[in-house]
């Protein structure tokens, strides 16, 4: 059989077509010129896939991210040489530490030229390499199949995350035979899917003996799409719920078993569940900081169990009991069906209910007078009336993104998308239109603070242009929020460079093209919300709410879980 013989960028675009990728995130220059070429000529124009012009390199990596987090299925962005490159870091990392698979194509100068410092010439592959699962250099068209079709497995098995490919532009130019069947041989990766059965039944024989059980519901047992066995373990054994921040819409908010987000702003009775359990089974939680609190004194008469498709994360911060490795949707398919029948913990439930009861997620936000200014809980509650929680909500970093967690009323299995593990500002509204590309007959709410939304805003041409319904909400308090409050709480209100002088954010959409909305109190928040869902197109809204509300509950940096403060 002959096979075809093309260009090293129409070799790309074959492999990137195979893999079912519909839409890439990118943005043109000199070292990827050759690859523009082809794309439009002989992909964009004939309809074979769909190309996003951002307006900063940075949301490319980031949408390309939001596709990765709600499919399993690598994202793919492409930037030029030099600063196109080196603009996608921020996005490559925020992909890296929550685990989204993500290709990041960056065009290289000509391979004659490496190391003499030509225009628009860096270490690409150097920068990336610590935020990556894998890099590869490719200064030939021949390597490119090969390189692509192991750069979609990595992202996507095992621990899912970015794969970097950097290609010069010769080999862009230059042409190779075309395969179209290449296979995977990569003997040293093998990720561990099943997990050991002997270590399972370990587990069940803590599971059977606990009296006070929680489980943790972690980013890992959505990204293993277990739903449905995580729903089932939970009602099986009888055992409550918290969730991690990358946790939360795995299952219903309003499962019974769940209580709700544990943590820094998780609620008191997630945070005491935990701290007071005998026993603590990890589904795919990596035991990060933001969950733990002072680790010396995290759940201190608890042993441990730890589900984790990743054997570095076991015993890396808790000492962990009984660790499994593997696939999570896997494990539980296992440990399901031999749960005993009947498994009661009524006196722990008992508990559990008291202290919902006694301190509600808004405890804290009562005791704080604001006068008549409206609060951003109100307006997440009034967002998660209005969808009735059946929304993909993503919000940005601060304190918008701990009240949408606190307070939206998620359904929808991956509904929340937000960056956890870098904290990247400005990653919301990118991750948003990724999101959108992926699911576009479902609604899509960006919820960003001033401060946060002006680092890509933008990408409000982007959606304007390529008509992307992502409905834009700021919460306008004029302040970078989060900060504001550690200020007030740690260094005597001392605000340095906190307050915003923000434009006219109104009139900013509008010159964009994009119906916009002002509300600064319930009802006219809720008339907003209601309108802008009425709109086939971008919409955005800006809601103006109080000044220095704090976000509570919060536990203090280096405290216990116990130590859960209300206000």
């Amino acid at each position: 059989m002959t096979r075809k013989v093309l260009t090293g960028a129409e070799i790309v675009m074959e492999c990137i077509l195979k893999h079912g990728t519909k839409t890439v995130f990118g943005y043109p220059g000199g070292a990827v010129i050759p690859l523009y070429d082809k794309m439009f000529s002989h992909y964009v124009h004939p309809g074979k896939i769909r190309h996003i012009l951002v307006r900063h390199e940075q949301a490319a990596a980031f949408a390309a991210g939001g596709i990765g987090r709600t499919t399993g299925k690598a994202g793919v962005c492409i930037a030029t040489s030099g600063p196109g490159a080196t603009n996608l870091v921020t996005g490559v990392a925020d992909a890296m530490l929550d685990s989204a698979p993500m290709i990041a194509i960056t065009g290289q100068v000509f391979s004659h030229l490496i190391g003499s410092d030509a225009f628009q010439e860096t270490d690409s592959v150097g920068i990336l390499m610590p935020i990556v699962k894998h890099s590869y250099t490719i200064n030939r068209a021949e390597d490119i199949e090969q390189a692509l079709t192991e750069a979609f497995h990595l992202a996507e098995t095992g621990r899912p995350g970015p794969v970097h490919i950097d290609i010069t532009k010769d080999a862009f130019i230059n042409t190779a035979p075309y395969d179209g069947n290449r296979t995977v041989d990569l003997p040293g990766y093998k990720p561990t899917k099943q997990g050991s059965t002997y270590q399972i039944k370990k587990a069940l024989n803590l599971i059977t003996k606990a009296k006070r059980p929680i489980a943790i519901i972690g980013h890992g047992a959505m990204i293993a799409d277990a739903a449905d066995e995580v729903q089932e373990f939970l009602e099986k054994a009888d055992i409550p719920a918290v969730s991690t921040l990358h946790g939360l819409s795995t299952i219903p908010a309003d499962h019974p078993n769940h209580i709700s987000m544990l943590g820094m702003h998780g609620s008191v009775p997630a945070n005491y569940a935990v701290y007071n359990a005998d026993l603590v089974i990890s589904l795919g939680s990596r035991f990060d900081d933001r969950i733990t609190g002072k680790l010396d004194d995290f759940a201190p008469e608890a042993k441990f169990i730890h589900f984790d498709i990743d054997p570095a994360e076991l015993g890396k911060n808790v000492k962990t009991h009984v660790p499994v490795v593997g696939n999570i949707k896997n494990i539980l398919q296992k440990i399901n069906p031999i749960l005993p029948e009947k498994m009661e913990h009524e006196a722990w439930w008992g508990q559990i209910l008291a202290w919902k009861k006694e301190y509600p997620i808004d405890i804290g936000q009562k005791k704080q007078d604001h006068g008549s200014q409206m609060r951003a809980p109100s307006v997440i509650r009034i967002l998660g009336e209005e969808t009735k929680g059946n929304a993909f909500v993503v919000p940005d970093v601060g304190q918008n993104q701990m009240f949408v967690a606190q307070y939206y009323p998620f359904k929808k299995f991956r509904s929340h998308v937000s960056s956890g593990g870098l904290g990247s500002m400005g990653a919301g509204l990118p991750l948003a239109m990724g999101v959108k590309i992926a699911h576009p007959d479902d609604e899509v709410w960006s919820i960003s603070g001033d401060g946060g939304f002006q680092m890509n805003l933008p990408e409000m041409a982007t959606l304007q242009q390529d008509n992307i319904n992502v409905k834009m909400a700021v919460l306008n308090n004029g302040f970078l929020g989060m900060v504001r409050q550690w200020q007030d709480l740690y260094h005597k209100k001392n605000y340095a460079s906190t307050g915003m002088w923000n434009p006219h954010f109104i009139q900013l959409a509008e010159s964009y093209g994009i119906p916009a909305f002002f509300a600064d109190d319930e009802r006219s928040a809720r008339e907003a919300i209601k309108k802008a869902r009425e709109i086939k197109g971008p919409t955005f809204i800006e809601f103006k709410i109080a000044a220095e509300e704090n976000i509570f509950p919060m536990v203090d940096a280096g405290a216990s879980l116990k130590d859960t403060r209300i206000d």
